[in-house]
């Protein structure tokens, strides 16, 4: 079938509200959703994100170790072979990037639960992200790491080769009346937004609309995580072990209501959204996705019932002219290790051990005359390693962790550094203390490489049963255009003494990460208040507050809409993801350090929050 761009498409299609349920926010995510889901009833789509940037090259070693694997296996044994009948019996459609490096193969076993269910469901599947096969051309063409400017990685060490798909082929697919979908690398949000295109009929132009579903799969793809998961506030989340997976009610403008099935644990309320909102967005005035560039900075979020939001606001203009690709590659090899220690000076006593392995470890490569390790990281948990403060004073009785890290371009110099670890054991300052008697094994580092192709260069196919759809991919792009940000009011003047008060008291935040970049939201709990939190948290300020991890540039962005400030750290993860030796590869911590900065406010608001 052709995918068109017509008014007439659009008036055919319903206009009554479509039920989206959000099952999965990563691989590993709990197989109970998806029952829970479907007992709540009346829902027209279930989606479902397992995909991260690192997650495709797990997958992809999989596929070499057996060509039928590259897989969310799971989602095929459990979340299907436990639901299909429901599934098929509540008319529900499955849509899903539990293909990884492998969605052919997905699929396939798919039909095989089917037929032996004796089901009449249909799968189709997306392929055209996996541009492994190009990884030499990658090379000789000189592309460049899009954040680092770091030259291509050579072709026998990459694993994975992603380009980031967007909605319109699973609209194909489901234009041609498939049951379920099955997607390889997509966009997070695109599942969402080709439910809601499918459904309402949305032309391909119709920008607003396509942010504005895209918002709805932005909420929805990382599960609980707006129903009170990971929520600053998580005491007033009750029942977390029934905890409800989010449901969105999306009307043919956009907006949604967002709730979790009845009766389930967990909270749907203005905090617990906007902090999914501004989780790893970025400029929220230019979050680029590959049919739409989105503009949620005036996205507002209201109250419906107490157990639901509003949604509203979104705003979009036409997709980037290129889309993001995410390579991963072979780049040595890690090993870590986690040490408690207990007693006086017990941070003193971890810093000292870890030296002293280390130095006994290099010695005995230099010996060897191989190199010494190409990183190192030595954190202290408990003694003020992840918030930048010097160690308590010496006579201090203290419980610390000691994480200390390595990487090694050889596998067996990684192993080194465990056996002086171990070798140690008897030698250094008491009160080293162990939990298990497994030794860790060095294993690879996988590093992320991102960069962009022509949208062009890139061509989505879709087949249904086996047989090929046709599918015309409408690309509906344009360079990027600045976009005047909104101003961020300052703080008014006042006649009242100010005091100091820690930023939870006044905010909700969430952070999360982009590869090297970590992303933190804050969310004035009132609107009025937000003046005196962005006068506290400047870029400036914010840099300081995790100069322990030598960030790069600092950027800050403004939404007036839900009355919050989303800011963008460069180069401060170390790597990120696997490839970092870091306590917190992924930023999730780094809301709950910001949440210590201290804010100056008038005493009568000090008064009320303290």
């Amino acid at each position: 079938m052709t995918m068109k761009n017509t008014e007439n498409q659009s008036s055919s299609k319903r206009k009554q509200p479509i039920r989206i349920g959000g099952a999965c926010g990563f691989w590993g995510d709990s197989n109970a959703s998806t029952g829970q889901l479907l007992r709540a009833g009346g829902l027209d789509y279930i989606v479902y994100d397992y995909l991260a940037e690192i997650t495709l090259s797990i997958m992809a070693r999989a596929r070499q170790k057996s060509p039928d694997l590259g897989y969310a296996t799971d989602f095929v044994e459990q979340v299907l072979g436990l639901n299909l009948k429901t599934i098929a019996a509540s008319k529900t459609k499955i849509l899903s990037n539990a293909g990884g490096v492998n969605p052919e193969s997905c699929a396939a076993k798919i039909r095989e639960l089917i037929a032996a269910q004796k089901l009449d469901l249909k799968v189709a599947v997306v392929t055209g992200d996996d541009l492994l096969a190009e990884a030499s051309a990658f090379k000789e063409a000189g592309v460049t790491e899009m954040f680092s400017g770091e030259a291509f990685p050579k072709a026998e060490k990459v694993a994975s080769i992603n380009a980031y798909l967007g909605a319109q082929p699973v609209v194909a697919a489901l234009e041609a009346g498939a049951d379920i979908v099955i997607t390889g690398r997509c966009a997070d949000s695109a599942l969402t937004l080709a439910a809601c295109a499918h459904a309402f009929g949305w032309d391909w132009t119709d920008y607003d609309r396509l942010s504005a579903g895209s918002l709805v799969g932005h909420l929805l793809e990382c599960g609980t995580q707006v129903t009170g998961g990971n929520f600053t506030d998580w005491r007033d989340v009750p029942d977390v072990k029934k905890i409800g997976y989010p449901i969105a009610t999306v009307y043919e403008d956009g907006s949604c209501d967002l709730s979790k099935p009845e009766g389930s644990g967990g909270l749907v309320s203005v905090g617990t959204v906007a902090e999914q909102l501004v989780y790893e967005i970025g400029n929220p005035q230019a979050y680029l996705l590959p049919d739409v560039t989105c503009d949620f900075s005036q996205v507002t979020i209201e109250e419906k019932t107490s157990e639901s939001v509003h949604v509203s606001g979104a705003k979009g203009r036409a997709a980037p002219e290129s889309l993001k690709v995410s390579a991963t590659w072979a780049d040595g090899f890690r090993i870590g290790l986690m040490v408690p220690y207990v007693g006086f000076d017990a941070g003193e006593k971890a810093k000292v051990f870890a030296d002293l392995a280390l130095g006994r470890a290099e010695t005995v490569m230099k010996k060897l005359g191989a190199p010494g390790y190409q990183e190192v990281s030595v954190e202290i948990v408990g003694a003020g390693s992840q918030i930048g403060e010097a160690p308590v004073s010496r006579g201090t009785y203290e419980e610390v962790v000691l994480k200390i890290a390595a990487r090694h371009v050889d596998q067996r110099a990684a192993g080194l550094l465990l056996r002086e670890l171990t070798g140690l054991g008897l030698s250094v300052a008491p009160g080293m203390t162990t939990f298990n008697g497994g030794r860790p094994k060095p294993s690879p580092v996988v590093r992320l490489f991102s960069f962009l192709v022509e949208q062009s260069a890139v061509s989505p196919k879709v087949s249904l049963e086996g047989e090929a759809v046709a599918f015309e991919h409408a690309v509906v792009a344009e360079a990027a255009a600045s976009v005047e940000a909104a101003e961020v009011p300052g703080a008014p003047a006042t006649d009242d003494a100010l005091a100091e008060v820690p930023l939870i008291k006044l905010a909700y935040a969430r952070s999360g990460d982009k590869g090297d970049k970590a992303n933190i939201g804050v969310i004035a709990r009132k609107a009025e208040w937000l003046p005196w939190i962005a006068a506290a948290l400047s870029e400036d300020a914010v840099a300081k507050s995790f100069a322990h991890f030598n960030p790069g540039k600092v950027a800050r962005f403004y939404l007036p809409g839900c009355h919050a400030l989303n800011f963008l750290i460069d180069d401060v993860l170390g790597g990120g993801g696997i490839a970092s030796l870091r306590l917190d590869p992924q930023a999730k911590a780094y809301s709950q350090i910001l949440l210590r900065h201290s804010v100056s406010v008038p005493h009568s608001i000090a008064q009320e929050v303290m």
